[in-house]
């Protein structure tokens, strides 16, 4: 994979090591250059409750990049730490190798901790950026941006949405400028082992 956010200087084999993570987190975090700031145009939430955040997200649309590409069942957990950073554990089926996959990484907010704009990393010293873009008043779904407008998930305490509230969802990424018709809806038919 030819990450967009890779330098075209980096070595191949750090090429390959980015191509090989499944989530997104990874490849972003590789991409030391990436912008922990959120795309122009777009804000971060805030208030943001970090405490009602926390527990597990399903994975229900994303933009295509290929250390996620066909991955289903895919999900994400947060868990504040002592320190004020966040647990990050991405996880997913790859059918291809008929195995879940996960990465575990740490999330750093990069400013006040009531905007939900963070920085995260799962490789040493660099960061790439999630910013919680929409949140539902009651914190049951979510629309992330990376560093920039490819990077895009819609995130839910559920598996799926009901068509009305997946209508709405799309119409507010169309007004972040997200190409929705880009769209992958995930499937979720397998029990992850892990609670």
């Amino acid at each position: 994979m030819t990450h967009p956010l890779t330098p075209p200087s980096w070595p191949r084999r750090l090429v390959r090591l980015v191509a090989a993570p499944v989530f997104v987190a990874v490849a972003l975090a590789l991409a030391g250059c990436a912008s922990t700031t959120p795309p122009a145009g777009i804000a971060a939430v805030s208030p943001f409750d970090l405490t009602r955040y926390e527990g597990r997200w399903y994975e229900v649309a994303r933009l295509d990049h290929a250390f996620e590409r066909g991955m289903t069942d895919v999900s994400a957990t947060y868990q504040r730490q002592a320190d004020g950073s966040v647990r990050v554990l991405n996880r997913g089926f790859d059918p291809g190798r008929n195995d879940w996959r996960q990465a575990e990484g740490k999330a750093r907010f990069t400013g006040d901790a009531n905007t939900a704009s963070l920085k995260v990393s799962f490789f040493g010293p660099f960061y790439g950026g999630y910013h919680v873009a929409a949140l539902d008043a009651d914190y049951q779904w979510a629309l992330v941006v990376g560093p920039d407008r490819s990077y895009f998930w819609i995130l839910s305490r559920t598996r799926q949405l009901p068509p009305a509230l997946r209508g709405q969802l799309i119409a507010r990424a169309d007004a972040l400028g997200i190409d929705t018709r880009a769209l992958i809806w995930v499937t979720h038919h397998r029990t992850d082992p892990q609670p």
